[in-house]
């Protein structure tokens, strides 16, 4: 039996994925930071932001999360406390118990969106070719690694 090589990464490569390493990290921290200016923990601003975009079984929330759904139960409890998050009966299924954004929720979720200058200005120094032309290529790389799909929108 041979030894099983591992194919050589070129060094562009190796370089584009310090890069994505470190535009990923720097977004984190940006989150990070933004959410404090909220009173939040990077996990809640993070459910919040799921939560803005549509409600959520607390199963689905957990898996979105890559975390425990009893970790989201604590999540939810605490932003529902402040007013950001409610739960709801599904109406599919009124076993289930969705958590959702109240209009607070998604005040909040807006202004930290907007908040993220790193994610902001770096990009409005693009052209709008330069910028639909990135984001093609990031969604070619989530579609060879998750499935995701996109479209050729603003």
């Amino acid at each position: 039996m041979s030894p099983q090589k591992s194919p050589r990464i070129d060094p562009l490569t190796l370089e584009v994925v310090d890069l994505i390493g470190t535009v990923v990290a720097r977004y984190h921290e940006e989150y990070e930071e933004a959410a404090a200016e909220h009173a939040l923990t990077g996990a809640q601003a993070r459910l919040l932001s799921l939560l803005s975009l549509e409600p959520l079984p607390m199963r689905r929330l957990a898996q979105k999360l890559k975390c425990e759904p009893s970790n989201v139960t604590g999540i939810v409890d605490r932003l529902e406390a402040r007013g950001l998050v409610e739960r709801r009966p599904d109406p599919g299924d009124r076993r289930v118990k969705l958590a959702a954004a109240t209009e607070e929720g998604r005040g909040v979720a807006r202004s930290l969106r907007v908040s993220l200058r790193f994610a902001r200005e770096p990009l409005a120094g693009l052209s709008r070719a330069e910028r639909v032309a990135l984001r093609g290529l990031l969604l070619r790389m989530l579609d060879d690694s998750v499935g995701v799909g996109g479209s050729e929108g603003p």
